[in-house]
């Protein structure tokens, strides 16, 4: 991921509620969403990267939920570091707490490339980076993550953050009403970009929530909605190098009441985890 917005213990009717924009060269191939099968672990319901095998977010049964970010540090890549996208699924089936599961994993991560890493469930998060000291729970409220540190107030991260923000006052549990929010695709003024080390032409591109480039840009946007009730929501729209969408996965479901960490919350009995077909 590049853009992630997390809205933590602030809504009536749902307990978390992530919405992330996934940025990456168009030619790297990916699947979309899916449960993943693979023998002898449990499943996860992510995107799936097929240069690396890894994923840039997902989440389980029992509503843990991971993602991971890029932290822009030019002059400073290794091509032969592990890949990042594996850290999450390690995240998912780790049997740890989310805090615990990734201060292990930060702790052991100095040979990957910088990265931002959250982890959490309906009841609590985490963030941790190898570009950082220690693990920060966060608080509820409302945290984003781009490529930098947590929070850090880039114009892109700002305005997603003031969006989400808005929509949560607002008392509205429409969550396809964040989609405008990860659509943004304005630019910011010269004036408020950040200095990471490229050219100011690829600050300004990188700049909008939404990127839209023949060979770089936004592939796919994410909601993941944990209501307070036990029920997951997670719809994944795909988009092509003009930025127009070309697919979309949605998957509903009912926390595993064996294995969810909402103790508190009534379990519906049944659950569909198949997908639903939505309109673009």
């Amino acid at each position: 991921m590049c853009l992630a917005v997390i809205a933590l213990d602030v809504h009536p009717r749902y307990a978390l509620v992530l919405a992330a924009n996934r940025d990456e060269f168009h030619a790297r191939p990916a699947q979309a969403a899916h449960w993943w099968n693979d023998a002898g672990v449990p499943p996860i319901l992510a995107g799936r990267d097929l240069a690396q095998g890894g994923t840039w977010l997902g989440v389980t049964r029992a509503g843990r939920w991971a993602f991971v970010t890029n932290v822009r540090e030019p002059g400073r890549f290794d091509p032969d570091a592990p890949s990042r996208g594996a850290l999450v699924p390690a995240l998912l089936r780790d049997a740890r707490s989310p805090a615990d599961a990734l201060a292990a994993v930060v702790a052991a991560a100095q040979r990957y490339n910088g990265f931002n890493v959250v982890a959490g469930d309906a009841s609590a998060a985490a963030f941790g980076s190898n570009r950082a000291d220690g693990v920060i729970a966060l608080t509820p409220g409302i945290h984003g993550v781009s490529n930098a540190g947590l929070n850090t107030p880039w114009p892109k991260l700002v305005r997603a953050k003031d969006g989400i923000a808005a929509w949560v006052a607002s008392g509205d549990d429409d969550l396809t009403r964040l989609w405008t929010v990860l659509a943004d695709r304005v630019s910011a003024a010269d004036d408020e970009l950040p200095q990471t080390g490229i050219t100011r032409e690829r600050e300004r591109l990188l700049s909008s929530p939404f990127i839209v480039s023949e060979t770089y840009g936004t592939r796919c946007s994410t909601l993941v909605a944990l209501t307070r009730t036990g029920e997951v929501e997670f719809v994944e729209r795909s988009f092509d190098p003009q930025g127009s969408a070309c697919g979309e996965v949605a998957y509903g479901y009912a926390l595993d009441p064996s294995t969810s960490s909402i103790a508190r919350c009534a379990m519906p009995a049944s659950s569909n985890t198949s997908p639903r077909p939505t309109k673009s």
